[in-house]
C-alpha cells in the first residue's frame, strides 16, 4: 500500500516521473502543481475534483465515474497524501444524479473500510471527501469559477495570480484536478512511472480517453495512447463514416478547440501536433462531421452555445460570444465579404486578448477555423443573408 511504502516526496517523484499532465483541457503537469501545494504556506490544504463535466462532446468522466469509483477516490486519498491535504471535495455536475449515488455508495464502502477519516491504516495521514453538486453552469468547469461556486459564491472566473496552488478554496492552498487525472493515479503508483510512460506513441507519454462522437459508425469513449493518429481512431478502431459519406470536419477539445478539416485531419492526437494546426487535444471531446453538415450551421450552433454559457462577468466574452452568434446567423454584420471576415475576426482576437478564462479565448477558435476551411461556404453564407 502506497500510504505504507512511499512517502510524499516518493510519491510525488513517480508521478513527475510518469509524465501525467492534467487531463481536463489545460495539460498542466500534475507533479508540478502537487508540489506547488505541497509547497505553499496554509492550512488545510484541499484537494478538489472538477466532475463538472459540461463541455459538449465529452462523456469520460461520467463513464469513469459509473464503472470504477473507487479510483477516483484512491486518486483523491493520493493527491491528498502527496500534497499534505487533510480535505477533498468531489464537484459533481448537477446533470448526473445516477453518478451521484454510486458515487456516496463507494465512499461509504471506502469509509467502512477504514480508509477515509482518521488515522488512515494505522498511519498519521487523516482525510475526508465531500460531495458537492454542481450548480449547473458551463463556466463551473473553469477551476476558479468552480471554486467560487464551492464556496457559495456566484461562479465568476477569479483573477489570476493568485493560482488555486496558493490562493484556492477558501483562500488556502488547493490542488484542482480532473477525474481522469486522478484515475490515472493509482494504476502508475501500483504498475511504476516507466510502465505508464511507456504507453504512449512517438515520445509522448501515456494515455488519454477520447469521448467520440457525431457522424461515425462507432462513437463512444477510447482510450488511445497518446501520439496516436486521428486517422487510425477514426477509420480504424470507430468504423469510419456512415456509408456513402466522408469526414467532413471535427471538432477538437469538445467544441473548444475548433474545427479540423481537409489536410490538417493527418494530425496524432496529442497536444504539439494539434497545437501546430491551431487546436488542442483539451478534455478530449471530438465531434465528427461528414459532408452532409453545414458547417456555418454548426459553427452558429456552437457559438450560440458559448454566448449562452458566458457567465458575463467580462464584457469581451459576453458581448463578442453574442455578436458572433449573429454575424453566423445573419442578423448583422457587413454585407461585404472582406469586411465581415476582417469584423469576425476582430472580434475574435479581442476575445482571445482580454477575455477573463478560458470560455472567452476559446470560442473565437471555432469562426476562425470556420474561415480558415471553408472560406467557399462562408462567402455564400454572407451573400444569402444580403440578398
Amino acid at each position: 500500500m502506497a500510504l505504507r511504502r512511499l512517502d510524499p516526496a516518493q510519491l510525488l517523484d513517480i508521478i513527475e516521473q510518469s509524465g501525467l499532465a492534467g487531463r481536463g483541457g489545460a495539460g498542466f503537469p500534475t507533479a508540478r502543481k502537487w508540489r506547488a501545494v505541497a509547497a505553499a504556506p496554509g492550512e488545510p490544504k484541499t484537494v478538489v475534483c472538477n466532475a463538472d463535466e459540461g463541455e459538449p462532446g465529452c462523456f469520460k468522466d461520467r463513464a469513469l465515474m459509473d464503472h470504477d469509483p473507487h479510483a477516483l477516490i484512491e486518486g483523491m486519498l493520493l493527491a491528498g497524501y502527496a500534497t499534505g491535504a487533510t480535505r477533498g471535495f468531489l464537484y459533481l455536475r448537477y446533470e448526473y444524479p445516477d453518478t451521484l449515488a454510486i458515487l456516496e455508495r463507494a465512499l461509504a464502502e471506502t469509509r467502512a473500510d477504514g480508509m477515509l477519516g482518521s488515522g488512515i491504516l494505522g498511519t498519521g495521514f487523516c482525510f475526508e471527501i465531500h460531495v458537492r453538486r454542481g450548480a449547473g453552469a458551463y463556466i463551473c468547469g473553469e477551476e476558479t469559477s468552480l471554486l467560487n461556486s464551492l464556496e457559495g459564491k456566484h461562479p465568476f472566473p477569479r483573477n489570476r495570480p493568485p493560482y488555486p496552488v496558493t490562493h484556492g478554496f477558501e483562500d488556502k492552498p488547493t490542488a484542482v484536478n480532473n477525474v481522469e487525472t486522478l484515475c490515472s493515479v493509482p494504476p502508475i503508483v501500483t504498475r511504476g512511472a516507466p510502465w505508464y510512460a511507456g504507453l504512449g506513441l512517438g515520445g509522448h507519454k501515456g494515455t488519454k480517453i477520447i469521448s467520440l462522437s457525431g457522424d461515425i459508425r462507432r462513437p463512444g469513449n477510447y482510450e488511445v495512447p497518446l501520439g496516436l493518429p486521428l486517422a487510425t481512431l477514426l477509420h480504424e478502431w470507430a468504423g469510419g463514416p456512415r456509408p456513402g459519406r466522408t469526414v467532413q470536419a471535427v471538432t477538437m477539445a469538445g467544441l473548444s478547440g475548433g474545427f479540423l478539416a481537409g489536410a490538417d485531419l493527418d494530425v496524432t492526437l496529442d497536444e504539439p501536433s494539434l497545437r501546430s494546426k491551431k487546436s488542442f487535444l483539451g478534455a478530449g471531446g471530438v465531434m465528427v462531421f461528414d459532408d452532409s453538415r453545414d458547417m456555418v450551421e454548426v459553427a452558429r450552433g456552437a457559438m450560440a452555445f458559448f454566448a449562452h454559457e458566458s457567465c458575463g462577468k467580462c464584457f469581451p466574452c459576453r458581448i463578442g460570444t453574442q455578436r458572433l452568434t449573429e454575424r453566423l446567423t445573419g442578423t448583422s454584420g457587413p454585407a461585404d465579404l472582406a469586411a465581415w471576415e476582417a469584423e469576425v475576426r476582430d472580434i475574435g482576437r479581442t476575445m482571445m486578448a482580454t477575455s477573463a478564462c478560458g470560455l472567452g479565448t476559446a470560442a473565437p477558435a471555432i469562426t476562425e477555423s470556420l474561415l480558415r476551411y471553408f472560406p467557399d461556404r462562408v462567402k455564400q453564407h454572407v451573400g444569402s443573408t444580403r440578398a
